[in-house]
């Protein structure tokens, strides 16, 4: 048996793959042909199917997730995370100061100080470091988008692949119920129940997020669920007698995926947005070391110290960035329809 040479492997790179490498000619080229001479010469392999399976393993390999993202802007908003998740995760080992030094009153600086030495970032009115509550302030955040999302997803998934599979008059009460929900302005809906509730906790408010959340994902499942339910292969799994659970959520939700996948990294930046907006406005929790609130307590003095409020504000903006450009680099890789 020889070896492919490399005149033999440029040829296999200058075939067309689009038109040479679908499924049908993928299964005709590869076995059709050669099905007869394998009965009698089982010990030869012909060298045009072993460059053809050279070919379709080449292929293959690229279509791996981190061959599909070719946007340099998609690694750059990676970075940014990793970054962002690195510091809130190890905060307790990388900020010289604990949470409860952040939370409380230093009465040796108890005035707003420009960056030095000791806090590279300055100090807030109260003497607490800024760099310091910046670390901890993410780990608030991530949490709370991370735990907002899940409750959001988790619930949403299930009713909308329910919904999509069932129809009929369960599925249209199910849909008027979530156009209800989301008919309403995100913002004022939680200041609504949050003041209803006269209690700001960062529990709570995670929880107001993920259960306002649940109507949109319920509807984006709905629609690719009603997309995969008409195909082949869920009346194959019917006739082979699979039960409907099965049928849900083993064989038509992991091929409807692709829009939930795409729509978490989104959401997890505009419900870390929503969460500093809330705390701007002063309905997060009192004393939470978080950038919407170092946002809004420094901003009165703004002018005088300006970094006490603007880190907090660029962290928000680097966080919401770099999950909107891991979000679209996503799409162009997961999504072909929404390439050009």
């Amino acid at each position: 048996m020889s070896e492919i040479t490399y005149a033999e492997i440029e040829k296999a790179e200058s075939i067309d793959l689009e038109k040479e490498l679908t499924f049908e000619n993928q299964f005709s080229e590869l076995i059709t042909p050669h099905y007869l001479k394998y009965l009698f010469k089982r010990n030869e392999i012909d060298e045009t199917l072993k460059l053809r399976k050279f070919v379709l393993n080449k292929y293959k390999s690229k279509r791996s997730l981190l061959r599909r993202i070719k946007s340099p802007l998609t690694y750059v908003g990676i970075i940014i995370l990793v970054a962002i998740v690195t510091f809130a995760v190890f905060a307790a080992w990388l900020s010289p100061y604990t949470m409860t030094e952040l939370q409380g009153i230093d009465m040796t600086r108890s005035e707003y100080q420009p960056p030095d030495a000791q806090h590279i970032l300055g100090t807030t009115e109260f003497g607490q470091d800024v760099f310091g509550r910046l670390m901890w302030g993410g780990r608030v955040s991530l949490t709370l988008g991370l735990g907002a999302i899940v409750i959001s997803v988790t619930i949403g998934v299930i009713i909308g692949v329910f919904s999509a599979y069932t129809g009929g008059i369960t599925d249209s009460i199910i849909m008027r119920a979530a156009d209800i929900i989301m008919a309403f302005p995100s913002l004022i809906l939680l200041i609504l129940i949050i003041a209803s509730f006269g209690q700001q906790d960062i529990e709570m408010i995670m929880y107001v997020f993920g259960i306002l959340g649940i109507p949109f994902y319920s509807r984006l499942v709905r629609s690719s669920v009603l997309q995969e339910k008409e195909k082949i292969y869920v009346e194959a799994a019917l006739v082979s007698g699979a039960k409907p659970g099965r049928v849900m959520f083993r064989h038509i939700l992991p091929n409807a995926m692709t829009p939930i996948i795409i729509s978490v990294t989104f959401d997890l930046g505009g419900t870390i947005l929503g969460f500093a907006a809330l705390s701007f406005l002063g309905f997060g929790p009192s004393g939470l070391v978080e950038w919407g609130a170092d946002i809004n307590t420094n901003r009165i003095k703004l002018m005088d110290a300006p970094w006490a409020a603007i880190w907090p504000g660029f962290m928000v903006m680097l966080a919401v960035l770099g999950f909107m450009l891991l979000g679209d680099g996503l799409r162009d890789a997961l999504d072909p329809r929404s390439k050009a």
